[in-house]
């Protein structure tokens, strides 16, 4: 697979907003464009860019509802029955394993998200490779050179499923570690990206991914179906995931997860995450930090 650099990253994801929108983000010098992690659009407004120092607008011309709809339409190739599903859950994955948020008016059935309707804003979230940005961590994961069940613990925003999907790649690859099969549960698609069956960013040879199905009940396929040696999941959210992940450790994988989070602490108060720690499911925490423009890496011992 050939590395994509960040500036190619953001020209890829630009290629899926409307011609106007798409000129407005290729403005951008290639220095920002490589900067560059969200793209966001909401009627009314101007597009802005998100990069580390917060938002800023690109154009002065405010977005109409009628760019938001073009968007979906050329990001699922003008066929939108493909990705309904992923569309009533609030997002889309295209080609490239670039993400798009989509919010506005939300209609049920049965007391479930049914669609969204008169689109109203959309974050376009830039996919990017960071080959070794576990790097800094892999070691002392890796007792032995095997890797040991990890907890990634990071509030939003600051790359736990870029380090997660580097953690994938080199157990899957056997770089700086024994190679694992690795299954994935990839509910959102962002991690591997996936692509008519194909993953677009790079989580490894020995990897299987189950993309867009609940992480529970992905896990639980992946464990059935694939006989992995480490399974993996972004974003635990729900007492029905820590429930997948307890099964799945009496079953001898070894876990890979991330959650939203600050320390130990925030894990022990949490009534969701409390029973990660209870039933000493991961030897290993990771914690991310930014340090001015630096993000810090931590591992900590749970067990």
């Amino acid at each position: 697979m050939t590395q994509m650099t960040a500036a190619d990253s953001f020209v890829q994801a630009a290629r899926a907003l409307p011609l106007r929108l798409r000129e407005e983000a290729l403005s951008l010098s290639e220095a920002d464009r490589a900067r560059a992690e969200e793209l966001r659009l909401r009627v009314g407004w101007p597009m802005t860019v998100l990069m580390e120092g917060g938002e800023r607008p690109l154009g002065g011309v405010p977005v109409r509802g009628a760019e938001l709809e073009q968007l979906v339409e050329i990001a699922s190739r003008a066929s939108l029955h493909t990705v309904l599903d992923q569309v009533r859950r609030g997002y889309l994955t295209f080609e490239g394993g670039h993400r798009i948020g989509l919010c506005g008016t939300v209609s049920l059935r049965d007391g479930e998200i049914h669609g969204l309707r008169a689109i109203s804003s959309a974050d376009l979230r830039i996919a990017r490779q960071v080959r070794g940005a576990a790097a800094p961590v892999l070691d002392g994961l890796c007792p032995g050179g095997r890797l040991a069940d990890t907890l990634i613990l990071a509030p939003p925003g600051l790359g736990k499923t870029t380090l997660l999907r580097d953690l994938i790649r080199s157990v899957s690859e056997g770089e700086g570690c024994v190679p694992l099969r690795v299954a994935l549960a990839d509910e959102r698609g962002e991690v591997a990206g996936m692509y008519n069956g194909q993953p677009q960013l790079e989580v490894g040879r020995r990897t299987d991914v189950a993309e867009g199905c609940p992480k529970a009940q992905g896990l639980m396929l992946l464990l059935r179906a694939m006989n992995p040696q480490v399974l993996a999941v972004d974003e635990i959210t729900a007492p029905e995931d820590v429930r997948a992940l307890i099964a799945a450790a009496g079953c001898g994988v070894t876990l890979l997860a991330t959650a939203h989070g600050e320390g130990r602490a925030g894990l022990e108060r949490r009534p969701l995450y409390r029973p990660l720690l209870e039933e000493g499911l991961f030897r290993f925490l990771v914690r991310i930090r930014r340090e001015g423009e630096r993000r810090v890496y931590t591992v900590e011992e749970l067990r």
